[in-house]
Formats: C-alpha cells, structure tokens, sequence
C-alpha cells in the first residue's frame, strides 16, 4: 500500500492504493483506511504507533455506496482500491449491503464492466436480497436472464422465487413460475411443490392444493412429512377439519409416520376451531405413540385451554410441563399470563411473572404488561401492580406510556397522588410519551386525573409539561386544557392561561366559562385591567356569557387604573348583554367621561340606558358639571335631555343657565333660555334679567328684546308651574 503524505498546509487525503496481485487473498480482503476528517492540518502518524484498526475491504466498499451517490466518481474510486475482483469479494460486497439498492447497483455494474463474471451463487445472493426488499421484477429478470449469461438454473433457485411473490402476497404469480419451470425444463421435486403449497394454502387455496397435490402424486413424485404437515396446516386455515384428518389419515395409510411437528399441526389446527377435546386426544397419542410433545406442543395446548377459558387446564399442564424439564418459552408466558389475568388469576400471574424475571425470559408480546398492570389494579393490589413496571425495566422491555397511564390513573382512584406524581415523574423526565414506537398511548382517564391534581395543588406547570409533552402526539383534550387555564389563572399565572386559551381557539378546541372567569379573575388580583378586559373580550369571543359581578369587577378595576373609556366599553358590553344592574357605577363612569370631555361618549352610553328602559341620574350629572365649572359639556348634556324629553327637576335648568351666564357664555344661555321655555319655562326672573341684561351689555339686543316679551307673555305660567315637569322619556 502506499503511504498517505501530505504537507504541512493540506490535510491528509487518501492517495490510490496500490496492491501486489500476488499477495495472497486473506490479506487482499483487508487494506488500511484513514479518515481524512480526522487529520487536522498539523496532524502527523506518531513514529513507532501501529496505524488504526484494520476494515475489510467489502465494509469499505459498502460503506461508500451508502455515504455517496452511485456515480462514476464512486466506481472509479472502487476501481482504485480492488486489485481484483474476485468471487469471495463480490459475495460479500453483495451480503454487507446496507439496502438492496446498492446490492443492485453493484451486481450490475461488475458485470457490466467486465470486472467480474457472476456465478450461480451470486445470483442466488442478489435474487434472496430482492426478494426480501420485495423488488421482485428485478429479481424475476435476472433469474430469467441466466441463461443468457451461461449460467444454469436449478430448482432452488425457482423455489427462492417462488417463496418471495408468497410472502409479498402474490400468488398468482407464484404460480406462473412454479408452471414456468415445467415449460423451462427445470426438474420440479417436492421441494419445488412443497414451496407452492406453502404460498397458496396460506392464502386459502385450498382447492388448488388438492388438485396440485394429485398432480405430484400422478407424476410419480412422494409426498414427503413435510408436504403432508404444510398441506394440513392450510386446510385447518380455511376450516376444512375433515380435509385435514383425511390428509393425516392418508399419511399414515403411505407409511409417512406423523412427527411431533404432524401432531402439533393437529392441536394446533383443532384449537382454531375451538374443539379443545379434540386437541387433547391428538396430544394423547403422540405421548402415545413414544413422540416426546416438545415446548410447541405443550404451548399450543395451553393456548387453546385459555381460548375456551379453561385457564386450571392451562396451569396443569404448564406444571406438567416443567416437571418433565421442558423449560417454558416466550411464548409459552405470553400464551399463559393473559389467560390468567382474564380468569382474574393475578396471584398466579404475579408468580409465572417473577418466574419469567428470574429466568430473564421477556415476552414475545408486549401488550401482556398492561393486562397485568390492569388485572393488578383491579385485584386492588397496586403494589403488584407497581412491580410488574420493575419487571419490565428489568428484563429490558421497553415502559410506553400506557403502562404509566394505568398506574397513575389507579394511584389516583386510590388517593396516593404522592406516589402517582413520581410515576408522572418518570414519565416526563424520559419523554416516554413521545417514543414513535409506542403501542399502548395514555388514556384521558389517566391524564385528566393527574391533571386535575396538580392544578388543584400548585403544580400546574408539571401539569402543562405533561399535556404540551400529550399534544405532541394530537392529544387535544379539552377537560385537561380547561384545568390547565384554571390552575394557572389560580397560581397567579394568567399569562400562561391565557396562552392556552388561545391555542384552543387556534385549534378550536371547546373552552368552558369557569376557565376563562378564572382567568379575568387571576388578572384582577394582579392588577392588570387591561389585560382583565382582554381575557374578558376573549371569554365573549367564545361564547361565553360573563356574570354582573365579573362586569362589575372589571369596571371598578379599570376605573380605579384611571380607564374610562376602557371601562365604558365593558359597560357598553353589558348592557347590550342585558344586564341591568350596578348602575352607581354606571353614573360614576358617565360622569367621568363628561369630566374628560368624552362628551358623545358619554351621551351615546345615555341613549343606550335610555333604549334598555333605564334612567340614569341626569340631575346628579348636570349638576356635577355645572359646579366642576363644565359649561360646555353640561350644555350638551343639557341639549340631549331636552331633544328627548327627558325628565329633569327644573333647578338643573337653572344650574345649567346660571353656570353659562357666569362663563360669559350669554349666547349659549340665551339659546338653552329659549328652549327651557317651550318645555315650561324657569322659575328664576332674576336670572332672566341678568341674561336680558349681559345680552344688552353685549350688543345682542334683538336677542335680549325677544327674551323679555318671552317672559313678560310666560309670567302667569310661570307663577303656576309646579317644581318638576314630568315628560315621558323618549325611546
């Protein structure tokens, strides 16, 4: 080989190796890689240090088909590190593949480009690895195409084929090619029909088996145990019983002595059927007969005990079964335990269990684990329970969240939340919730229990970390959302309710009324009204009809934030929800936003009171800015009442004229004069003549003029007005 050089400003890079054709081929199959990524700069191989591991040549090759696109670069950068390509090299190039694609690729392209001349074995090998990646065509054209190539077929090979379309479930064309051959002339033996008969009695062809059964038969080939074992089998598939005890009756009539896999075959076959008598009696004669029934045997048996409930059966023979130094298997456990635990046997579950732990024996079937977590908590014996998750995480079997969920929710039932929580704690710590490979999911039952807990007892950020940790999966409960969004709002953390409340809606899950009043309430006592309204904007926004007190809550807080508006537009809100309550404090908001100036504001809140057959006290707000100084929303105000004819004690007209004669206003006093008249006049003279005078002092002397023959010709009326004028109240 040659060496790798490089100067002290590259990096090493490997150079074309080079080999002797005469070394001799166990060291031909190894050469020495560098990783150029490894070497820095500055890197240099130590003097007197052995160089790294050796890699065979096959896993080098492999490795780069698997790290780079199959170009002519990467051929000729293979070229460059084979010195020949021999049989042993393309065989296992072919075998270390790390998908069925680069086995492809290369078996082409070595032949393609003379570098090697595939035998039977090669071909063998690419058709077998094809057949299982099920790119069957592929494998179809090379086994046709070897003829071609000057290599012959034999019957293996076709029987390869054949198997393959079997497992992909193509039957038919199993078929064609176990035809082909007789068309081919390659010599069809009971191999090639026992293949077959594997491929269609599976698939319930059970007719095309007889047929091609006495087709074997007429041409003079045996039919071997096997055949006859196979041929049973399917027959007990497709639920010909009698088919299948004249087949094993004819085997033994031909001198073919049924074997312990024969008599499996029949309990086997009898137990799908649900005739466990008879099944017994097979099991009967074959001990019999001096046949030793071996674990499959007993395991079978036991399967159909527990199919028909006759669970003492089942643990006789187990017992039976050991006593005589068959040791039980995988299967043997997984084919007793559930029998058990539907008998509700869980004591004898616990012990086969700890059986299995001590022989370090996991189950073929995972699913057994939560029947016996199941059975446990339902025998009322938690602790058994608890200790069958140990025996999983000691023999190595994989917890999911299933087995977790019935623990917790079972702990919970039972009031030992203590020890639920650590559960959940492992749950979460491991994020066994999030594994892909999981079968068995957390029920709602479970999750909604722990939840309600924790939120309830100040852990509602584990709750979430579970349930963020839940959604991940597509859980999106709404019960655990909304118990969420109050332990939060509880704990005195809005925001993260808040967060959840729109994640519902973005996902339109159901929110409930309590959760988003918890959550207006959480921000109230924090003191955030501002965001009270919003979560309250958002509680309407769901549908959701908030209480008097909460409008009242909300109102006083934004009020007492220096809010006005924001709190007249809570206050709008209720009453256009109909609510009519709290209406010092609606007098209290619309004095406020006259005070400011919000005059239409103001007066829009008014005519809304107005049309839900409310009064507000008028006489209390004119009067309020009449001695604030606030002529000019006083009039307003003034102008509104008497446009709707509202009713007010004539000394708020009086108020009203007085503050705007004292602004200089005379104008506007003069104008509200007018019409304070036509309603009924004033009871003041003494204002009138400061007006009728301030007017003349102003120049305004047509208007002073027309005021003084207004109320020389209302005198008497006047004099005989009561101190209230009472008008309905437009709506």
């Amino acid at each position: 080989m040659a060496s790798l050089c490089a100067s002290r400003a590259t990096i090493f890079k490997p150079k074309k190796l080079l080999t002797i054709s005469p070394t001799p081929l166990c060291l031909r199959s190894t050469i020495f890689f560098y990783n150029s990524e490894s070497l820095n700069n500055h890197d240099r191989i130590p003097k007197g240090n052995s160089p790294k591991p050796q890699e065979k040549l096959e896993d080098l090759i492999c490795r780069m088909m698997s790290t780079r696109a199959w170009t002519t670069r990467l051929q000729n950068s293979i070229r460059n590190i084979v010195p020949t390509f021999d049989h042993e090299l393309v065989y296992n190039v072919l075998h270390s593949a790390k998908n069925s694609e680069h086995a492809l690729q290369f078996f082409r392209w070595v032949e393609r480009s003379g570098l090697f001349r595939h035998d039977r074995e090669t071909h063998f090998k690419i058709i077998q690895i094809l057949g299982r990646a099920e790119k069957l065509n592929h494998a179809r054209c090379i086994l046709l195409d070897m003829p071609n190539k000057g290599v012959d077929w034999d019957e293996d090979l076709w029987v390869l084929m054949i198997d393959s379309y079997g497992k992909a479930g193509i039957v038919q064309e199993s078929v064609k090619l176990f035809q082909k051959m007789e068309e081919l002339g390659v010599e069809r033996t009971v191999k090639s029909y026992n293949a077959l008969f594997n491929v269609i009695t599976r698939r319930g062809r059970y007719m095309m088996a007889k047929r091609y059964f006495n087709k074997m038969v007429n041409q003079g080939i045996e039919p071997t145990g096997h055949t006859y074992n196979l041929l049973i089998w399917g027959f007990f598939l497709s639920s010909k019983v009698d088919t299948a005890i004249r087949f094993f009756e004819d085997m033994k009539s031909k001198g073919i002595m049924p074997d312990v896999v024969t008599y499996n075959t029949m309990i086997n076959g009898y137990n799908r059927v649900k005739k466990i008598e008879e099944a017994e009696k097979y099991f009967v004669e074959m001990k019999a007969r001096n046949i030793e029934p071996n674990v499959i045997s007993y395991t079978t048996l036991i399967k159909g005990y527990s199919a028909v409930e006759r669970i003492d059966d089942a643990l006789r023979l187990f017992e039976e079964m050991k006593s005589f130094g068959i040791k039980p298997n995988a299967i043997t456990y997984s084919t007793l335990l559930p029998g058990l635990c539907d008998a509700q046997k869980m004591s004898e579950a616990g012990t086969i269990l700890k059986e299995m732990e001590e022989n370090y024996i996991a189950p073929k079937d995972n699913s057994i684990f939560i029947r016996l977590i199941s059975g446990q908590c339902e025998a009322g014996d938690l602790d058994a329970a608890a200790d069958v998750l140990k025996t999983m995480i000691r023999l190595s079997v994989p917890t999911e969240a299933g087995h977790y969920g019935v623990l917790i929710e079972n702990f919970c039932k039972a009031g030992i939340y203590d020890r639920a929580v650590k559960f959940l704690d492992k749950l979460i710590e491991k994020e066994i919730v999030l594994r892909p490979q999981s079968s068995s999911s957390m029920e709602p039952s479970a999750y909604n229990l722990i939840i309600d807990y924790l939120c309830n007892n100040g852990q509602t950020g584990k709750a979430e970390t579970l349930f963020r940790q839940l959604m991940k999966t597509g859980v999106q409960d709404p019960i655990a959302f909304n118990n969420l969004v109050c332990g939060h709002s509880r704990e005195g953390v809005p925001d993260s309710a808040f967060e959840l409340l729109k994640i519902m809606g973005r996902r339109k899950v159901l929110s409930d009324g309590i959760a988003h009043k918890s959550l207006v309430e959480s921000y109230l006592k924090k003191g955030e009204p501002a965001d009270a309204k919003a979560a309250l904007d958002n509680m309407l926004e769901h549908g959701h009809d908030p209480d008097s007190l909460l409008y009242r809550s909300v109102m006083e807080s934004l009020m007492g934030d220096g809010r006005v508006q924001t709190a007249s537009r809570v206050m709008k809100i209720m009453l256009e929800k109909g609510v009519k309550e709290h209406m010092d404090l609606i007098s209290t908001i619309l004095e406020a936003l006259l005070m400011r100036g919000h005059v239409e504001e103001a007066l829009g809140r008014i005519e809304l009171l107005l049309h839900n057959s409310l009064s507000p006290d008028l006489d209390g707000l004119l009067s309020v800015l009449c001695e604030k100084g606030k002529t000019a929303a006083a009039l307003k105000l003034l102008d509104f009442i008497l446009e709707r004819n509202c009713n007010i004690d004539f000394s708020s007209y009086d108020k009203v004229l007085d503050s705007l004669v004292a602004a200089g206003k005379t104008l506007n006093a003069y104008s509200i004069l007018c019409k304070m008249m036509e309603n009924g006049g004033v009871k003041d003279h003494k204002s009138c003549e400061e007006l009728i005078k301030s007017l003349n002092d102003e120049g305004n002397t047509k208007q002073a003029d027309i005021l003084r023959r207004m109320i020389l010709g209302k005198e008497t009326t006047l004099d005989s007005k009561k101190g209230k004028k009472k008008t309905p109240i437009a709506t």
